[in-house]
């Protein structure tokens, strides 16, 4: 079965009554699942287990909730009544972004692989899941290795009305503001999709490794140091002038924490006017620039010994209109969006339990 090619599709209209986003839903659908949609090679490759590796870290909890097994033996999250029942309707979830998936397969040694298996996965879950329940979205993946082949997928299921986002994995070979991704940026900003950072493979295969000192040895390390790998690619967008160069394209990272955003922009500030001269298309403070194309996940966030002081840390950026709620569900360290928010200024809440994702997204 190969992967159709899907006509373009006017985006749904906006939906005031909107009022919880998620912008990180799992659903467990991997290359199982989309191997009938790979051509050959490809197909066989998949058959035989050909995936990226893994990074050998031990983790004493896994990854995924084992109170979402049912009495199949499947877990709700592969189903999509299952996270309907589990999510959606126990805490009124009106739009779930389903991020996937097989973003992982960034870091495979052969990009055309990687590129016709995120393919598969996108037609996979365009037939399979976006119509199984209105309330579902979807972030389709792109593989990194090869952006021309990342704007081809773009360009053909980006116009689908149930596809808001592209989603690449943060573990890469290079800073993401290099020449080399531009194909991938112009796509993103010709069809209107945010393109989201997700992170989970960084030091496996042919990425960097997951640390800027090298390979940590614990997964509590590993973990830890993920949201290193977001501040790389951010300074490098903005210093290499990506949002210069694609004026339309919007930046979401998701699962990366928020703390380290101020001191970053700070630091970025002061070196700026120090350096301006090494990066002249940069004409206005990175922190503005930052401030009004970058988005970011609720989940995993810091948490100060007080509430005030996680009001203070929102005082030092524009957190009201950058913060998008998002569960990361099923993963053990998932929230609810009570939870998410109880900590927030009320004057807030509102805008990121639903209104930021809503004017990001076009839902």
């Amino acid at each position: 079965m190969t992967a159709p090619v899907l006509e373009a599709q006017p985006k749904t209209e906006k939906a005031s009554a909107i009022r919880v986003v998620d912008c990180d839903v799992h659903q467990l659908v991997g290359l199982a699942q989309c191997r009938e949609y790979l051509p050959q090679p490809f197909k066989r490759m998949a058959e035989s287990g050909c995936a990226p590796g893994h990074l050998g870290l031990h983790n004493p909890i896994g990854v995924v909730r084992s109170d979402l097994v049912e009495s199949d033996g499947k877990n709700a999250a592969s189903k999509p009544d299952g996270i309907g029942r589990t999510l959606l309707d126990p805490y009124g979830i009106d739009i779930a972004l389903l991020t996937g998936g097989v973003y992982g397969f960034s870091t495979h040694p052969d990009p055309d692989y990687a590129a016709a298996v995120c393919s598969a996965y996108n037609s996979y879950m365009i037939e399979h899941w976006l119509p199984k329940d209105p309330r579902f979205r979807m972030a389709i993946n792109v593989a990194t290795q090869d952006a021309a082949l990342a704007a081809e997928e773009i360009a053909r299921v980006g116009s689908h009305p149930g596809v808001c986002a592209a989603l690449i994995s943060s573990a890469t070979q290079h800073p993401l503001g290099q020449r080399m991704y531009h194909p991938l940026f112009a796509a993103c900003e010709k069809y209107d999709l945010p393109l989201c950072l997700h992170p989970g493979s960084e030091g496996t295969c042919i990425s960097n490794p997951p640390t800027a000192a090298g390979y940590p040895t614990r997964y509590l390390e590993w973990h830890t140091g993920i949201s290193c790998t977001f501040q790389a690619h951010l300074v490098s967008l903005v210093c290499e002038g990506v949002f210069q160069k694609f004026p339309g394209l919007k930046i979401v990272l998701v699962e990366g924490g928020v703390s380290w955003l101020p001191p970053l922009m700070w630091r970025l500030d002061k070196n700026w006017k120090a350096l301006r001269s090494t990066v002249p298309w940069i004409t206005r403070a990175p922190s503005e620039i930052i401030q009004e194309r970058v988005f970011m996940t609720t989940q995993p966030i810091e948490e100060p010994p007080e509430h005030r002081q996680l009001k203070q840390l929102f005082e030092m950026f524009d957190a009201e209109k950058m913060l998008l709620f998002s569960s990361d569900y099923p993963h053990w360290d998932g929230d609810t969006p009570d939870f998410a928010v109880r900590g927030f200024p009320e004057s807030f809440k509102r805008r990121v339990l639903a209104e930021n994702a809503v004017e990001l997204f076009g839902l």
